[in-house]
């Protein structure tokens, strides 16, 4: 832990010292909600966020806030490590290609529904929500194993025993922005008397106990496993073309099921308990780091990532980053760099180097070897992966 802040109205407990001041006025705005348990902990990859900041565990009791857990709701990442080498791996090109092809990436969705999807679609249900509707639903049908917008990806990488591994990032693409967003509103449409009362309006919240706070409750518990589907449906078809071009065949496939595989949220909220009490904890931007938990701790397209074991500190709810945090907005970043600096900070991966993802450049994300030192007390790191391959959506 680098430092506490005592003077708020619940102690906020951080891991990192780069917090500007926005982001800690968010943090305190967060730590006076009167449900607030224990404290706030604010992982080292903290930064500004929609009405919270991102890269923050909040304990709560007796309520839930729907913007902390966000509009991406069950938005996380999955690994997994190949029995294999990096020198069986050629013409990476190649194989970008036809990962790009065989999942749809940024809004693009699945032409055709696929008899494993429709299998999963099945045993998912339908999310409880009253507001619910089957254009939605079929959209999310569609969408099922297709990675979405903005910092999400798809990465070929390689440890350091030059092990190969597969690695994505996704959540609920756009059924668990809808959900997201009708019980946000629904949320502060239930406190438009007292919404001015609220350090910032994007902080309204659910009661325990009311019709509302269970609706919400189950749509988010049903966006969190489509989330998981979603990724486990992308993980697939990844295995499937990298055994392919591996070995012309799809054994790996077949096999998958005995690949070593790690899989975590880091946009989410389940019941937990922490300093002696059953509570709400909402991990917005941050993985669960329990005693010797596996997680996924990702950098930016051209540097390293981790996977990671949990250490269980209580300070931190037994959390840990997400990744290495923002410390450029999209809109700074274009500004500032261009496609020349794209093509420097990214030697030697196969990727897309063009003006379309300058906003994902290494250089607008923080160092992610000093936000592992940060978090020595919260994770070990178990494997250091480098990127091969990445594609962003």
């Amino acid at each position: 832990m680098k430092k506490i802040i005592t003077d708020s109205s619940k102690p906020i407990k951080l891991w990192s010292d780069d917090v500007d001041d926005l982001a800690e006025s968010q943090l305190r705005n967060v730590a006076s909600l009167p449900f607030i348990h224990s404290h706030v902990a604010a992982m080292a990859d903290v930064h500004v966020g929609k009405g919270s900041t991102v890269g923050t565990v909040i304990a709560t009791d007796g309520a839930v806030l729907p913007s902390a857990v966000g509009v991406d709701i069950g938005c996380g990442m999955i690994a997994v490590r190949f029995p294999f080498k990096v020198d069986i791996l050629d013409n990476l090109k190649t194989l970008r290609h036809s990962l790009e092809k065989k999942i749809p990436v940024g809004r693009g969705m699945n032409r055709k529904i696929s008899d494993r999807v429709a299998e999963t679609v099945k045993a998912l249900g339908l999310p409880p929500s009253i507001e619910y509707s089957n254009d939605l639903h079929q959209r999310s049908a569609h969408q099922l194993g297709s990675l979405g917008t903005g910092n999400h990806f798809l990465e070929v990488c390689t440890d350091q025993e030059n092990y190969v591994w597969a690695v994505l990032h996704s959540g609920s693409r756009n059924i668990g922005k809808e959900l997201a967003d009708i019980h946000i509103n629904k949320a502060m449409g239930l406190m438009r008397e007292g919404i001015d009362a609220l350090p910032h309006p994007d902080l309204a919240y659910l009661l325990e106990g009311t019709p509302e706070f269970q609706v919400y409750i189950g749509d988010m518990h049903w966006a969190q496993n489509y989330a998981k589907a979603n990724r486990n449906e992308m993980m697939l078809r990844m295995i499937q073309e990298i055994s392919l071009h591996v070995y012309k065949d799809k054994r790996l496939l077949e096999n998958a099921e005995t690949l070593f595989r790690v899989d975590c949220h880091h946009n989410y909220c389940q019941r937990e308990n922490h300093f002696g009490k059953e509570i709400w904890l909402t991990r917005k931007g941050a993985v669960s780091a329990k005693k010797d938990e596996f997680g996924i701790i990702p950098g930016s397209m051209g540097t390293k990532s981790y996977i990671v074991k949990g250490k269980g500190n209580p300070d931190s709810f037994e959390s840990c980053s997400h990744g290495a945090g923002r410390k450029m907005s999209r809109t700074a970043a274009r500004a500032a760099f261009t496609e020349s600096d794209l093509v420097k900070q990214t030697e030697g991966i196969e990727c897309r180097k063009d003006n379309g993802v300058v906003d994902e450049i290494p250089s607008a994300y923080k160092d992610i070897d000093e936000v592992m030192e940060n978090q020595k007390d919260l994770v070990d790191p178990i494997f250091t992966l480098r990127q091969l391959i990445c594609v962003k959506g």
